[in-house]
């Protein structure tokens, strides 16, 4: 059972990462070298915003506990799954693409929050506070799916527009082969970052018990 307090600090993350979030959306369009909608929608290609939003909707569900189908958010099958893709976000930025650029300003507040900030919290506040619920080993393969469904769409876009939101993925630059490879080695690196997260949920479930 969440308690009050964990739900006004969900209140507070709540309103941190929709305006991270929201902030990353206007940066993005005011630097944009596109047009307006295809901006919007390289936006919403990044894992990064993908993973961020789905960690704001968490907060947000906790926060109003409805009784809905935003429910969904607070189950702990839920929140587990977007603890791993928040942690890839996060480890991968800060060992690989954190030295591709060096934003200022209003980019660099977002950048520290999109990978870094918001992906420590989250993963602290799912440890201490979230439901520990033990989870069958089935929903592990259920986790892959987001990931997966994303690359696939990715590359699929980035065939017909030329855009790939990370440079590991661009054909363009690297070719098929390569992309495969990086491909096959992320869903790997998802794999063992699921079985991790899924461990440590059901040792610390197994012990609630």
């Amino acid at each position: 059972m969440v308690n009050n307090k964990s739900i006004n600090v969900s209140a507070f993350l709540f309103i941190l990462c929709w305006f991270t979030v929201i902030v990353q959306l206007i940066l993005i369009i005011i630097n944009r070298q596109a047009s307006v909608f295809e901006t919007i929608i390289r936006f919403f290609t990044f894992f990064t915003i993908l993973s961020n939003i789905l960690v704001a909707i968490v907060f947000t569900a906790n926060w109003f506990q409805p009784k809905n189908s935003f429910q969904f958010f607070n189950k702990p099958n839920t929140q587990v799954a977007i603890a791993v893709y928040i942690f890839v976000v996060g480890f991968v930025y800060n060992t690989i693409l954190r030295f591709i650029w060096q934003p200022k300003g209003w980019d660099k507040v977002a950048d520290e929050l999109l990978h870094l900030v918001i992906p420590i919290v989250y993963i602290l506040f799912w440890y201490y506070k979230f439901s520990k619920k033990e989870i069958n080993f089935k929903s592990f393969f259920g986790w892959l799916l987001f990931p997966t469904l994303y690359i696939v769409i990715v590359m699929i876009r980035g065939y017909f527009s030329g855009y790939y939101p990370y440079p590991f993925l661009h054909i363009g630059n690297l070719g098929v082969n390569k992309v495969l490879l990086n491909s096959i080695l992320m869903t790997l690196f998802f794999v063992v970052v699921s079985f991790v997260f899924y461990w440590i949920n059901n040792v610390k479930g197994s012990k609630m018990k």
